[in-house]
């Protein structure tokens, strides 16, 4: 229990390590951005750094495994995922693992820190994030008790001019207006239903003018929905409150929002000269709201607004490049992680049909060529033993079930293949057997891999194919029947049973074999690649029996695998299509791929044993 909980913690530990690197990047890269738009409008590095404090709620490995369910293209360069998933891996998750230290009998008081580091440090944010939440409750109590004591003002100078500017602006909706006896400076509460809370006495200090250019600057606010962004940061403050890049961005975000509605108020309404002594006057009556969350108009350095509404009012536009400069930075710190889920995905599916068995190996490896007769090429026979893997009168298209393709799928063969038969033993040291065990077929299979380079010289490379068949289930349903070998086999004491495929003619006799093991005998027989598309995982007992059609291609596979060879005299047999349908509760269609197809480059005799 207690290795269970280290393992959390170092999980844990890991991933909250590698997010805050990710997200400390992508803030810097955001300030790049910024004071490359610098004589841009404010709205875009406002964006921005609204972009930057959702990355902290948003961790890349989300993405990562969103990438991980989307399909890999077949046809992608294999060469080319160990690259981008270690380079993407080693720059977006340096932390592979924090150490945790635990001891049951610890010698030093050195020991007994290391060991509760990770509680104190849980403990120590947990209160740190009970604090950033008080002190906003408190804060919020005020604002509550202004908003109880305010009283709904429905006529008046304010009300008059913000429902002018609201059809200006055109907005939706009209916005209450409250009038507080509390001398909090004019803002705008709450996020879906927005109110104005409006300080009693100030709008006789203010000409129409004035007036006119404040409402403007809180009506700015509801349009860009500040508050609601503002509210999003705060969360990311009390999560990550001890991180000094948050409250940074804080300052940098209500500096850029202030600065935004400044430059829509001057543009909508107001001369910059007014705008500026309507700040002025009403900054010196009212007191700033004590909630960022609360969009009012003292945000940001006052002095520095002044100066930039008087003397750099005119914002210039985002060009064609920068445009495009923004669009392709936003698809990247999207694109970038989802394709490395894909990749990665993909390179964790080709090791697990490889990872097992680099150091596992069959130690003693039999190859005999057998002279051709009858009874070898009209039967095949391939067992999975508990040690190994025997084959009787097979020819080389064996070499399908190491490289994890059908038949069909692999091009270039000599003719030899085809027509030569051969014994192949292969076992594991007695050793080995319990690990061998843990593996399924496909891995087992995979292990003859190293067996045909070495022996056979083998060499390949991938193309890729679009003509394909694609299995699946019929409208009456599923016909097979569950092995009862997969009952035995999930049984702990028993060892695991042998899968048996017997192919004789156009008949197939299968026990404990899965569906991967019938596309392989249809894809011979169809001689065309055959996708599974049935999602029937279990392992199955069933026999299949079926005369040539001449338009299907089997008679041009005879010899393949013992498939197609000859046609049973009996006229009640039915086509492959058919006797699949009828027999199984399956269907063929064709359809279109693109698949991988391997192209093999060189397939010599086998050496002596």
């Amino acid at each position: 229990m207690t290795g269970h909980l280290l393992s959390i913690e170092t999980g844990l530990g890991t991933a909250v390590a590698n997010h805050l690197w990710q997200s400390s990047v992508f803030v810097v890269a955001v300030w790049l951005m910024a004071l490359l738009m610098r004589r841009n409008r404010a709205q875009v590095r406002y964006g921005l750094w609204v972009a930057a404090s959702v990355k902290f709620l948003i961790p890349f490995s989300l993405l990562i495994d969103l990438g991980n369910f989307l399909p890999k293209p077949q046809h992608a360069a294999i060469s080319l995922q160990p690259t981008f998933s270690s380079a993407v891996e080693a720059v977006g998750q340096p932390f592979t693992g924090l150490p945790i230290y635990h001891t049951t009998n610890a010698q030093s008081l050195s020991e007994h820190f290391a060991a509760l580091l990770p509680q104190m440090l849980a403990g120590l944010w947990v209160f740190g994030v009970m604090t950033v939440l008080l002190v906003w409750c408190v804060r919020w109590r005020q604002i509550h008790r202004a908003l109880r004591s305010a009283a709904l003002v429905n006529n008046g100078r304010e009300v008059e001019m913000l429902r002018r500017l609201e059809t200006l602006a055109r907005l939706r909706g009209q916005i209450p207006v409250l009038r507080s006896r509390n001398m909090m400076e004019p803002g705008i509460f709450g996020i879906f239903r927005p109110v104005m809370l409006w300080p009693e006495g100030l709008s006789a200090r203010l000409e129409n003018e004035h007036l006119e250019a404040i409402l403007a600057h809180e009506l700015m606010h509801v349009r860009r929905h500040d508050n609601l962004t503002a509210s999003i940061h705060m969360v990311v403050e009390a999560v990550f409150w001890f991180h000094p890049m948050v409250w940074w961005m804080e300052s940098r975000m209500l500096e850029e929002r202030e600065r935004a509605c400044d430059e829509a108020v001057v543009q909508l309404a107001a001369r910059p000269e007014v705008y500026a002594d309507s700040l002025l006057k009403a900054c010196r009556f009212c007191a700033e709201s004590p909630l960022k969350c609360v969009s009012g108009i003292s945000g940001a350095n006052l002095k520095k607004r002044i100066v930039r509404i008087m003397t750099d009012h005119v914002a210039h536009k985002l060009n064609f490049g920068r445009k495009l400069l923004l669009g392709a930075a936003g698809l990247a710190s999207l694109a970038v992680p989802v394709t490395f889920g894909v990749v990665h995905a993909a390179q964790i599916r080709t090791d697990d049909t490889t990872e097992d068995t680099k150091q596992l190996k069959f130690a003693d490896v039999s190859i005999r060529w057998i002279k051709p007769n009858k009874s070898l090429t009209d039967k095949l026979e391939i067992i999975v033993t508990p040690d190994g893997i025997n084959a009787t009168g097979t020819s080389l298209q064996m070499l399908s079930l190491a490289l994890g393709v059908p038949d069909d799928q692999i091009v270039g063969m000599p003719e030899w293949v085809i027509s030569d038969r051969f014994y192949i033993q292969a076992k594991v040291d007695t050793d080995d057997v319990p690990k061998l065990k843990q593996l399924n077929h496909s891995q087992r299979w995979a292990m003859l891999r190293p067996v045909f380079e070495e022996r056979f010289g083998l060499r390949f490379h991938h193309e890729t194919k679009e003509d394909v068949y694609a299995l699946l289930i019929a409208n009456s349903g599923p016909k097979l029947r569950a092995s009862k070998l997969e009952e035995l086999d999930a049984k702990p004491e028993p060892p695991e049973p042998p899968a048996v495929v017997g192919v004789v003619t156009n008949r197939v006799v299968a026990r404990g074999a899965s569906i991967e093991s019938l596309i392989r005998v249809i894809s011979s027989a169809l001689n065309s690649t055959v996708v599974d598309k049935t999602e029937l995982t279990g392992k199955y007992d069933y026999t299949l029996e079926w005369k040539p059609d001449e338009d299907s291609g089997a008679n041009s596979s005879s010899g393949r695998s013992g498939v197609g060879n000859t046609a049973p005299s009996e006229t009640s047999v039915p086509s492959l299509f058919t006797a699949l349908q009828e027999q199984l509760g399956l269907k063929v269609e064709s359809q279109r791929g693109p698949v991988d197809v391997i192209v093999i480059d060189h397939l010599g005799q086998p050496s002596p044993n």
